[in-house]
């Protein structure tokens, strides 16, 4: 049986920023839905490039080479990691401008009356870039609803949507704000069944659920080193084909294959770094080879354990009078992201007071803005277990909650 308190303990050894104190209480960081803590294997992949090997691509003298097999090594990390060619993983600064790039790219090869879906369950940068690139180009945007009792994404009405028209189907992994787990495969292979791509937001999802891009079969996936443990940059898989043949804004002399003929401008060197480092700490978790069997185990393990620690927090929050949770229950497929509200206090209210307890919690949209209109909130207070979130910090948290709703 996996032995949670004695590895969570050896887990944290390595975030120096689990020593922080705040008025009096340790930290416990419940915030990294929105941005994880960084472990040292971290920091000294991106401190060793910058003091080692620092230089721009392609030259011919030493730190420029190294440059080069870093990067190249970075590629061959993220592939394990989704399980793809080192040749369809493409760096850019976040997965947002990732998104917009990818976005002006494809419309570039569609007509004016073109469909794309998308859905209201969706962050906004898996919404926004195709809304714009919309009203650029005469498209169509349809968007499949969510249960807002269940937190799940309505896919009979999503299948609904599909036409002739339809050129892409933009869905996420898995909601920031609710924690649902969207069924990527039946979405996907609508999609293939329709003659449409397939856009996978796994922003949220990747944290959570290691992504097998070819097991999904889709066409393109994004996620953000920094939501497991890496700095902040963006990554996006895409089938190879597509990406050597997508009529992408480019400079003139710059590569003109996949793919770094979508990757804009100088990239920072030490976030690739440091994102290839991420990947690695969670391999070394489970000290197995290869890295993609480390990193299967490692998932099944954290998995194990988040849900053990988000049923405990779910459980505890609703026997407190006045709070209330949103999103699919613990036995239902989801992450270990709970969303919820307390009467009389808004989220940010709610959350500068429990971090006066030592414990900090992001509020509001969290970017999800549709979804927080449709359950007609101000806002939500969002706590997420992290690989170094420990029982007593949930029961800390809950203590603290019940306090405050008094």
């Amino acid at each position: 049986m996996y032995n949670i308190t004695a590895k969570t303990e050896a887990i944290r050894q390595a975030f120096p920023a689990l020593q922080r104190a705040h008025n009096g209480y340790p930290v416990a960081y419940f915030d990294g839905p929105g941005g994880t803590q960084v472990p040292t294997m971290v920091t000294d992949a991106i401190v060793d490039y910058l003091l080692h090997h620092n230089a721009n691509t392609h030259w011919a003298y030493p730190s420029s080479a190294e440059t080069d097999a870093i990067l190249d090594n970075a590629r061959l990390v993220f592939a394990d990691f989704l399980n793809c060619r080192p040749t369809e993983v493409v760096f850019g600064q976040n997965m947002t401008t990732l998104t917009f790039h990818l976005a002006r790219s494809l419309g570039r090869q569609w007509q004016q009356g073109d469909e794309i879906i998308v859905t209201d369950l969706d962050h906004h940068a898996n919404i926004d870039p195709w809304r714009d690139l919309a009203n650029e180009h005469g498209f169509v945007i349809r968007s499949a609803r969510f249960d807002t009792r269940t937190g799940q994404l309505n896919l009979d009405h999503l299948e609904h949507l599909v036409s002739k028209r339809t050129r892409l189907i933009a869905i996420g992994g898995a909601s920031n704000a609710l924690g649902t787990i969207n069924d990527l495969q039946t979405v996907i292979n609508l999609a293939s069944r329709s003659n449409a791509l397939s856009f996978v937001d796994a922003v949220h999802y990747a944290p959570h659920v290691l992504c097998d891009t070819k097991a999904l079969e889709c066409d393109f996936l994004t996620c953000s080193p920094y939501k497991f443990y890496g700095p902040h940059a963006g990554v996006l898989y895409g089938r190879k084909t597509l990406l050597q043949n997508l009529n992408v804004p480019r400079l003139a002399p710059a590569g003109s294959t996949a793919p770094e003929r979508l990757e804009t401008g100088t990239l920072s060197h030490e976030a690739i770094a440091g994102s290839a480092g991420a990947v690695n700490f969670l391999a070394s978790l489970t000290p197995i080879e290869p890295r993609r069997a480390a990193l299967k185990a490692t998932y099944q393990k954290l998995h194990e354990r988040g849900q053990h620690l988000t049923t405990r927090l779910w459980e505890g929050l609703h026997s407190i009078p006045d709070v209330m949770c949103y999103g699919p229950p613990p036995s239902d497929a989801r992450t270990p992201t709970v969303s919820f509200t307390i009467r009389g206090l808004t989220s940010e209210e709610a959350c500068r007071k429990l971090s006066d307890y030592g414990l900090f919690l992001s509020h509001g949209d969290f970017y999800a803005s549709t979804v927080v209109s449709r359950l007609g909130v101000e806002g939500l207070i969002r706590a997420g277990v992290a690989c170094y979130t420990t029982e007593e910090e949930i029961d800390r948290l809950l203590i603290a909650v019940r306090q405050i709703s008094k």
